[in-house]
């Protein structure tokens, strides 16, 4: 197994990413001090659930979503992905939508907020509630103020100079992996509300949003594949001499930006059809035994 630092790949030259390179890993201390840490978290949080509540046990299906995003954020840091995301544009934006596509759903569906809530008993309860009906949190809470974070940082991250930063620092790249997975969490938990909360959109206006997402995908993807020329500097440093050229491989990363990330986000779509139709099933039961209680 290998790991790989930017600053050796700069003065070195990385080797060709084939055969056993696919194997290659690395052990960032913060993004594993995270990982485990936030695992340790929600282990204690079901154990301590199922210890205050018997009769109610957490959902297991939750458990099985977070830890499943887990693996992903750590799939996408640790292995050949994470080791090559500073010096392929195309893993970089493959990183990218497993982490915001797929391993933030899943954080999503696993409701931590929820699962704060209903661990902690006594003050620190209290606090939790003061903290999850604070104006901060009803902001947060908003579709309009998710849809907007995901529209800026989308964009901001993809085609500005701040990419360029992350190439040559690692802080500032674990900080960009933090701000998918948050932004992520926030968009998401609008489709899939398992969670409580004050702002919960009909399924059309669910639906809606994510229809609304795709342009964003888009944009950014058409974007990067209409460069004519490498638009990131710190990849000139690095004096790859294997793999796709520069703007090829820019042109890759908004390829898959545009199919790939609308793809997924049009696969999105279908449990909310999903939930859609169960609505209007069980609003046609309700009004169907209203009007035969008004008959009778």
């Amino acid at each position: 197994m290998i790991a790989i630092s930017f600053h050796a790949l700069a003065s070195v030259g990385p080797p060709p990413l084939h055969g056993g390179q696919f194997a290659s890993t690395q052990i960032p201390t913060v993004a594993a001090i995270l990982i485990v840490g936030a695992g340790g978290l929600y282990g204690w949080g079901v154990r301590r659930v199922n210890l205050l509540r018997p009769r109610h046990h957490w959902s297991r299906w939750r458990t099985v979503a977070f830890f499943g995003g887990l693996f992903l954020t750590a799939i996408s840091i640790g292995s050949f992905i994470g080791v090559y995301d500073s010096v392929l544009f195309w893993d970089h934006m493959t990183q990218h939508l497993i982490l915001v596509m797929i391993a933030a759903p899943l954080f999503a569906l696993a409701a931590p907020l929820s699962l704060l809530w209903s661990a902690t008993t006594g003050s620190a309860h209290q606090w939790v509630t003061q903290g999850l009906r604070s104006g901060v949190a009803r902001f947060f809470d908003m579709p309009i103020t998710a849809f907007a974070l995901y529209a800026v940082v989308i964009p901001v991250t993809h085609l500005t100079s701040f990419y360029n930063y992350t190439l040559g620092n690692e802080d500032i790249r674990n900080l960009e992996h933090v701000i998918f997975l948050v932004v992520g969490y926030l968009f998401w938990r609008q489709v899939f509300p398992v969670e409580h909360s004050a702002h919960r959109m009909h399924p059309a206006l669910r639906m809606g949003y994510l229809f609304l997402a795709i342009p964003v995908d888009t944009f950014v993807g058409v974007s990067l594949d209409s460069e004519t020329h490498e638009i990131f500097p710190n990849y000139l440093l690095l004096h790859r001499t294997w793999g796709p050229s520069l703007v090829t491989d820019l042109h890759l990363g908004g390829v898959i930006m545009w199919v790939v990330g609308d793809t997924l986000m049009t696969l999105g779509m279908i449990p909310v059809a999903v939930a859609w139709l169960r609505y209007e099933e069980r609003k046609s039961i309700r009004v169907d035994r209203e009007l035969d209680a008004m008959a009778l």
